[in-house]
C-alpha cells in the first residue's frame, strides 16, 4: 500500500500523459492520428528513451509532452497542472524554467561564447548577464568543458558543442530535460560520451530525462525504454541503465 501511495505522490510531481491523441490536417477522421491514445508517466529522476521507426509518432509525443504542441485530445499533466490548458505565455514560461531541451544540432547561437550560450535561458528570464554567466560557469568542469567558456560554437568540436547544449538545458535546474536525437550527428564514441554526461548530470540534479532516439546504444543509457508504433506505446522495458535492451525482459503494452 505504501509503495502505491509513494508512486502516486511521485507521479503528481512528475510528467503524466493520459490518453493523448494528436491529429493533423482538416479532416482528422480521414487521417491516421500521429498519437492514438498514449498513456505515459515519467517520474522525477527517471530516464526514459522513446524509440520507434520513422513516422511512429515519437517526436510528436516529445513535442506534446514538452508543451510545444497542444494535443487534439487527452491531457499532459506537469506537477498536477494540465499543460494543454495553459496560456501560450504560461507554456513559454514553463519551457524556459521547468523544461530543458537538447536538440540534434545543438542549436547554439554562433555569435555568443559558450558561457553566454549556457546562460541564455537565465538572461531571457531577466537575470543580468553578469549573474547569469556566473551561475553558468560551474557547469563547465563537470561536463569536461573547463577552459572553453569563451570559445564560440564554431571553435568547438561536435561533442563539445553538444555538451554546451546540455549545460544550457540544465542551467535553470529544470524538472524535465527533453532530448531529441541528441547524438544523431555524432560518431559512436562521442555519442557515448555525450550520453554519459547527459544522464549523469540529470541524475545529479534529480531531473527527469526523456530522450527520443533510433539508436539502441543511446537508449541503453536510460532506465526505461518506451517503444512507439503507429502512434501508440506498444512496449515498455525497465532495466538498469547500461544494460542492453535485448537483455531486458519487455513489458508489452496491452
Amino acid at each position: 500500500m505504501s509503495n502505491a501511495m509513494n508512486h502516486d505522490q511521485n507521479a503528481s510531481e512528475g510528467l503524466v500523459a493520459r490518453d493523448l491523441v494528436m491529429t493533423y490536417g482538416r479532416s482528422p477522421g480521414q487521417t491516421p492520428p500521429a498519437l492514438g491514445g498514449v498513456d505515459l508517466t515519467v517520474l522525477p529522476g527517471e530516464s526514459v528513451a522513446v524509440m520507434g521507426p520513422s513516422g511512429s509518432g515519437k517526436t510528436t509525443l516529445l513535442h506534446v509532452l514538452a508543451g510545444i504542441l497542444r494535443p487534439t485530445g487527452g491531457q499532459v499533466l506537469w506537477r498536477g497542472r494540465d499543460v494543454a490548458r495553459m496560456s501560450d505565455r504560461e507554456r513559454t514560461t514553463l519551457r524556459r524554467k521547468d523544461f530543458g531541451f537538447v536538440f540534434q544540432q545543438g542549436m547554439l547561437l554562433p555569435e555568443l561564447p559558450a558561457v553566454e550560450n549556457v546562460a541564455l535561458p537565465l538572461m531571457l528570464d531577466g537575470v543580468s548577464r553578469r549573474v547569469a554567466t556566473r551561475q553558468a560557469q560551474p557547469l563547465f568542469a563537470p561536463l569536461g568543458l573547463a577552459g572553453l567558456e569563451k570559445r564560440r560554437p564554431g571553435e568547438l568540436s561536435g561533442g563539445q558543442a553538444q555538451r554546451v547544449a546540455i549545460a544550457r538545458a540544465m542551467v535553470a535546474r529544470p524538472g524535465v530535460v527533453f532530448a531529441d536525437e541528441p547524438t544523431g550527428a555524432l560518431d559512436q564514441h562521442t555519442s557515448a560520451e555525450v550520453m554519459r554526461h547527459l544522464t549523469d548530470l540529470a541524475a545529479h540534479t534529480g531531473a527527469a530525462l526523456v530522450v527520443v532516439t533510433h539508436d539502441e546504444n543511446v537508449a541503453a543509457w536510460c532506465g526505461t525504454v518506451v517503444r512507439v508504433r503507429d502512434g501508440r506505446v506498444v512496449e515498455r522495458t525497465t532495466r538498469r541503465p547500461g544494460v542492453s535492451v535485448a537483455a531486458a525482459a519487455p513489458q508489452v503494452a496491452q
